[in-house]
C-alpha cells in the first residue's frame, strides 16, 4: 500500500513476505551494529507513531547510535490487508498470536538474536510481551508507553466507546464504513491538535471498508474474559511481568488517556517498582505526539545510561 508523504517521516520501509502472499512492511533505521530497539505500534496507529523517536535514536551522537526496527502491523500501515474470510486467498487470522507470530518471524528474518530494547504502546504492549514471554533473555531494556501488559484492571470500567467498537453490526460497520476509530483516534488521542496533515497520517491508511479491517478486528479480539481466545496468552503475560523487574524500564505516560489511564500506569509501577517513570497531565493516549520535544531526549538519554554492554 502508497501512501503520500507525511510529516516527520523520511523512511524508506522495507518490506517481508511474513506469511505466503501476506507483506509486513517495516522500518530498519540507524547503524547495523547499533543497539536494537524495537517499536510496536497499536490499534489504530502503525510506525508513524514512532517516528520521532526514530530519528532521535538511530543518528549517532558521540558514536552511538540505535537501531530502530518498527514493523507495522498485519493489516496496518503500509503492511498488506489480507481478508479473513474462511475461503480467503491468502487468508490472515487477526489474533494477537498472529501478531506475535508475524514479530518472531520477522526478527529471525533480521537474525535478531541478541539484546534488544521493547519499546511498546497501546496493544502493542501485548504483542511485544507476548513475543517477550518466549525471548525473556533478550529484552534488556523496556520503554513504555501507555500501554496493557496485564488484564484489565479490576477498578477499571471497559471503556463504552471500545464496546461500542466490538458490536459488529453498528461499531463495526462505522469502524469500516467510515474510518471512525483511526480518525476519532487522530482527533481525540492528543492533548495539543495535531496539524491536518499529521492527523491524515495516522487516518489515511484506514480509510476505506477493506483498508479499515485491522483497527476493527484488533478491537474485538481485546481479551476481556476468560473464554475470549486471547486470554491465556494476556494471562501469561501479566505473570510475567514482575520478572522485568530486574532491568531498566522508561515509562512515559499521558494520564489524560481514557483506556490506558492511572489504574494501568500504577499496574506498570507495582510490577516494575524501580521504573524510571514520566507521567504527563497534559498529555493524552498518544502520548509521543503531545510531549515527544521531552520524550524523545529522555529516552535517548536513558538508553545512553544502561548501554547493554
Amino acid at each position: 500500500m502508497s501512501l503520500p508523504p507525511f510529516p516527520d517521516y523520511p523512511f524508506h520501509p522495507c518490506r517481508f513476505e511474513v506469511r505466503p502472499g501476506i507483506a509486513l512492511s517495516y522500518l530498519d533505521e540507524g547503524p547495523r551494529d547499533g543497539e536494537v530497539v524495537v517499536m510496536l505500534h497499536g490499534n489504530p496507529s502503525w510506525s508513524f507513531y514512532w517516528r520521532h523517536l526514530v530519528l532521535g535514536l538511530r543518528d549517532p551522537v558521540e558514536g552511538r547510535g540505535y537501531r530502530c526496527i518498527v514493523p507495522d502491523h498485519v493489516g496496518m500501515g503500509l503492511s498488506d490487508r489480507p481478508d479473513d474470510a474462511v475461503d480467503a486467498m491468502p487468508r490472515y487470522d487477526y489474533t494477537l498470536q498472529s501478531r506475535v507470530d508475524d514479530l518472531t518471524a520477522l526478527l529471525d528474518h533480521l537474525g535478531i538474536t541478541g539484546p534488544v530494547t521493547l519499546a511498546v504502546h497501546d496493544w502493542g504492549g501485548m504483542v511485544g510481551f507476548g513475543w517477550a514471554l518466549s525471548h525473556m533473555p533478550q529484552v534488556k531494556r523496556l520503554v513504555i508507553l501507555n500501554t496493557a501488559a496485564f488484564p484489565l484492571p479490576a477498578a477499571k470500567p471497559m471503556p463504552w466507546q471500545l464496546s461500542l467498537g466490538r458490536d459488529p453490526k453498528v461499531g463495526g460497520f462505522l469502524i469500516r464504513a467510515f474510518n471512525l476509530f483511526a480518525r476519532g483516534a487522530a482527533w481525540l488521542g492528543t492533548e495539543r491538535r495535531l496539524p491536518a496533515a499529521v492527523r491524515r497520517g495516522y487516518s489515511t491508511p484506514y480509510n476505506g471498508w477493506r483498508n479499515a479491517i485491522s483497527t476493527l478486528r484488533f478491537m474485538q479480539d481485546i481479551p476481556l474474559r476468560e473464554g475470549d481466545r486471547a486470554w491465556p496468552l494476556l494471562e501469561a503475560v501479566g505473570s510475567a511481568l514482575p520478572q522485568y523487574a530486574d532491568r531498566p524500564a522508561f515509562i512515559g505516560w499521558g494520564l489524560k488517556d481514557f483506556v490506558f489511564d492511572r489504574h494501568f500506569l500504577e499496574g506498570f509501577r507495582r510490577a516494575l517498582p524501580d521504573a524510571e517513570v514520566h507521567a504527563f497531565d497534559d498529555a493524552n493516549h498518544y502520548v509521543l505526539e503531545d510531549k515527544h520535544e521531552v520524550l524523545v531526549p529522555a529516552i535517548r538519554d536513558f538508553l545512553d545510561r544502561h548501554p547493554l554492554d
